[in-house]
């Protein structure tokens, strides 16, 4: 939250002040004096029940026979009054109202409001101290509340993180400096001061981060970025304070802050309300290169926004390695599905191989999440082991969700479907240079498909040809050529297909340099890489206009191509649509072979 400022408090003081002074005392005071209507004053002064009377301008004040009781009414037109309230007996005279003592009028005004007013505020600072200290008492208000992690044989290792072997040797070096710092010091070499892991969600930052705690053998502090972050300006860099001072009682030692982002964000010099997170950057900063040496501490920080960092932080003396941890090849995914299926049972002729071929893409916690789910559905099969279709499949609910077993399309629907997909995969096989195709199905799934058409690569690829790009837009308008060429009307079932052609097609003008007209411009920004990687045009109005133009034309070039491969083709597209029909699944084995008859 912002910092109020001390106008806000004061506000709040007067609020109360008046509240006491304006409606409280008063009302209190007037208490003894009893309000009445003018009915009830005739109906005493008839029964001779009125003692002292006194009219006013604009109210009548009278006391009971007895005097004990103070009442007052308002004024009414009545000539008669002053006879009547003569013959029953009532006195006229002024009606003594007993005002409040001066002790209890200062009392009531000003001690009780400030009493309230300070008992709520020491109740709230006590609930903020809980919050922010993790405790229930004063001294723990502004304490770091980082997670100390000790050595422990069943913690994890590097051993049990594979696929990024370029990160872990240059941790293994961090953690080798600490068992034997002479090996180092000897040469006159020292270690990175701070080493940032940066990369998608999911690929292990977290987990090297936990695997260097269990190989250390130091103490090893853990803290989220936004943790430092408090309501109250001050406390975020109390906690860098207090987290370093720790740090260097017990160096050395490895300090760990997670989502750095949270903190780390760039310095705009733009005036803001809340100071606190710039604050607790600028003590981050100081800490990790002040005047005052931090020997022995080292500071590890995982982020998937590198360049949302303030220069400050990242450059060298503070932050010496940058440490890419990026999705795994497909070598380092088949090792990550090793690792994970290590903990269930599995059978033992599982090819990893074709697995990790068919998760192309997927992150660390992803392959760990098929395997999971493939465990899930053994014990739903009633089988004590996981099979090689168990996994297979577990990576199509992964990609496509599960089948929707309850969704009954009719048929006119399965047979467009049909011809939708082998519409797909019939362009892709038709072409040089698109992956070939690994199973087509036309059963709903929970993610919306009411099919799909998986191509798995042969192996990795880290380059695309214009040639490949071309192909595989053509690929997408496959489904939709079908459905023209076959079916003779198109249906909303190619929205997916558009939008990923349209992408694919302005980031080849916008960010590859494939237009023959813009050459090697960039037209576009990728911001937030890891994190979508969504991009934003930067050229006048003119210039998207043009763009606009080619993606267009572009797109609908590979159309038309898709359209004339299916009907040059349109005995094999039917044959195929018929068998898909049928089976509902069928593998690319069969869908080449029945290709290849004719």
């Amino acid at each position: 939250m912002p910092k109020k400022p001390l106008i806000f408090y004061a506000l709040i003081v007067m609020a109360v002040m008046l509240f006491f002074n304006l409606i409280a005392v008063p009302k209190m005071m007037q208490a003894q004096v009893i309000e009445t209507d003018y009915g009830t004053f005739m109906d005493m002064t008839e029964e001779g029940d009125v003692g002292i009377v006194e009219v006013q301008t604009n109210q009548i004040l009278f006391t009971d026979k007895d005097e004990q009781r103070i009442y007052k009414t308002g004024l009414m037109p009545d000539d008669g009054l002053t006879e009547r309230l003569h013959d029953s007996g009532a006195r006229f005279g002024s009606v003594i109202v007993e005002e409040t003592s001066p002790l209890l009028s200062f009392v009531l005004s000003w001690v009780l409001p400030i009493v309230v007013f300070a008992a709520l505020g020491y109740f709230m600072n006590r609930q903020l101290m809980k919050r922010a200290g993790g405790g229930s008492g004063a001294m723990s208000f502004g304490k770091s509340n980082a997670k100390i992690y000790v050595k422990s044989t069943t913690g994890i290792r590097f051993s049990d993180v594979a696929g990024e072997d370029e990160a872990k040797e240059n941790l293994m070096e961090i953690v080798d400096y600490l068992h034997n710092p002479k090996k180092y010091s000897s040469i006159g070499a020292s270690m990175p001061k701070g080493i940032l892991l940066v990369g998608p969600p999911g690929t292990g930052k977290t987990m090297l981060a936990k695997a260097v705690a269990g190989e250390s053998g130091v103490p090893f502090f853990s803290i989220s970025g936004s943790e430092f972050v408090e309501m109250f300006v001050g406390m975020g860099a109390s906690k860098v304070r207090d987290l370093f001072k720790q740090a260097k009682e017990k160096a050395p030692c490895i300090v760990f802050i997670d989502e750095i982002d949270a903190i780390g964000k760039k310095r705009d010099g733009q005036f803001s309300g809340n100071d606190e997170r710039e604050q607790t950057l600028n003590q981050l900063l100081t800490e990790m290169d002040g005047f005052e040496g931090n020997n022995g501490v080292i500071i590890l920080a995982a982020t998937n926004r590198p360049e949302s960092l303030d220069p400050a932080l990242t450059r060298p003396g503070r932050f010496d390695r940058r440490v890419p941890v990026e999705l795994p090849d497909l070598k380092g995914r088949e090792e990550i599905l090793k690792v994970h299926a290590r903990k269930i049972a599995a059978e033992p002729n599982i090819d990893y191989n074709v697995i990790a071929r068919m998760a192309s893409g997927a992150s660390g916690a992803e392959l760990a999440n098929i395997v999971n789910e493939a465990a899930l559905r053994a014990v739903r099969s009633g089988r004590d082991k996981v099979a090689q279709s168990d996994l297979e499949e577990s990576v199509e609910v992964v990609i496509a969700g599960y089948q929707k077993k309850n969704a009954i399309l009719t048929d006119t629907e399965r047979r467009v479907v049909a011809y939708h997909e082998i519409g797909h995969a019939l362009v892709s096989a038709l072409q040089s240079h698109t992956a070939p195709v690994q199973k087509i199905t036309i059963i709903p799934r929970t993610s919306g498909a009411l099919g799909y058409t998986m191509q798995v690569e042969e192996g990795n690829r880290y380059l695309m040809s214009r040639e490949e790009l071309v192909e595989q837009i053509a690929t997408l308008t496959g489904g939709r050529a079908a459905e023209e060429v076959a079916c003779g009307t198109i249906t909303t079932g190619a929205s997916n297909d558009i939008e990923k052609a349209t992408k694919l097609a302005r980031a080849m003008i916008t960010q590859y340099g494939m237009s023959e007209d813009f050459d090697m411009v960039a037209l576009e920004t990728v911001h937030n890489q890891y994190l979508g990687g969504d991009a934003s045009l930067a050229c006048s109005p003119e210039m998207q206009a043009e763009i606009d133009r080619q993606v267009i034309e572009l797109v609908k070039a590979q159309h038309q191509k898709a359209r004339r491969l299916l009907s040059e083709n349109r005995e094999k597209l039917d044959r195929l649509a018929d068998y898909l029909y049928e089976k509902e699944t069928i593998t690319g084995a069969e869908f080449m072979k029945i290709l290849n008859e004719s």
